[in-house]
C-alpha cells in the first residue's frame, strides 16, 4: 500500500511561523476559508433562533394545561434548557471568530428563523414547537452545506445542534400522535 502524500502538509517551522503572524486574530488562522462576516451573521441568526425557541418552550412549560400536560410540560422545559445550551454554544463561537453575539431583544424575533407562536391549547403548542424545530432543521442543514470545508469547527457545531433539533422534532411528533386523537387541531 503506498504511503499517503505529504505534499499538502506544512513543515512544523512553517506552521509555527504562521501561528505567530496576526496573533491578535485568536482562533482565526491564515487558512480560514469562510467569509467571516457571513458566518457571523448566520451564527447570530442561529443564536436568535435558539433564544426564541427557548422562550416559546418556557411559555409552553408554564401554560400547559390538561390531564396529559404534566409530562408534556416537563418535555417543554427540557427542550427549553437544551435550546439555551445551543444559544451559549453559538455565542461562544461568535466570540471565537472575533464577532459579538447579538442578544438584543429589540431585534430578536426579526433575526430568528423560527417564529414565536404561543398556541391556544396543548396540541397547538406542540405543533408550533414542531414547526419551529423543522425550520431550525432545514436552516441548519443549509448552513452546514454552505460551510462545507471552509469552516469545519462551525460546521461541526451546527451538526451537533442539528442532531438535537432532530431529536426534539421526533419527540414532538410522537407527542402529537399520543394526544392528537383526544385533542383535534384548532381551526
Amino acid at each position: 500500500m503506498p504511503a499517503p502524500s505529504t505534499a499538502s502538509i506544512s513543515s512544523v517551522a512553517t506552521i509555527r511561523s504562521r501561528a505567530r503572524r496576526h496573533i491578535e486574530e485568536g482562533a482565526i488562522t491564515d487558512d480560514y476559508g469562510a467569509d467571516r462576516e457571513t458566518v457571523l451573521r448566520l451564527l447570530n441568526e442561529a443564536l436568535a433562533t435558539e433564544i426564541v425557541c427557548s422562550l416559546r418552550y418556557k411559555r409552553h412549560y408554564h401554560t400547559a394545561k390538561g390531564l396529559t400536560s404534566l409530562s408534556i410540560a416537563q418535555e417543554f422545559l427540557q427542550h427549553a434548557q437544551e435550546e439555551e445550551l445551543h444559544a451559549e454554544k453559538f455565542a461562544n463561537r461568535i466570540t471565537q471568530l472575533g464577532g459579538e453575539p447579538d442578544f438584543s431583544p429589540d431585534t430578536l424575533t426579526a433575526r430568528s428563523h423560527a417564529e414565536y407562536v404561543e398556541g391556544k391549547n396543548l396540541v397547538d403548542m406542540i405543533r408550533e414547537d414542531l414547526v419551529a424545530e423543522r425550520i431550525a432543521i432545514e436552516s441548519y442543514k443549509e448552513i452546514i452545506a454552505y460551510l462545507g470545508d471552509s469552516d469545519p469547527s462551525t460546521r461541526r457545531l451546527f451538526e451537533e445542534v442539528l442532531a438535537v433539533e432532530e431529536e426534539h422534532a421526533e419527540d414532538l411528533h410522537t407527542l402529537i400522535h399520543q394526544i392528537g386523537a383526544s385533542h383535534p387541531p384548532a381551526a
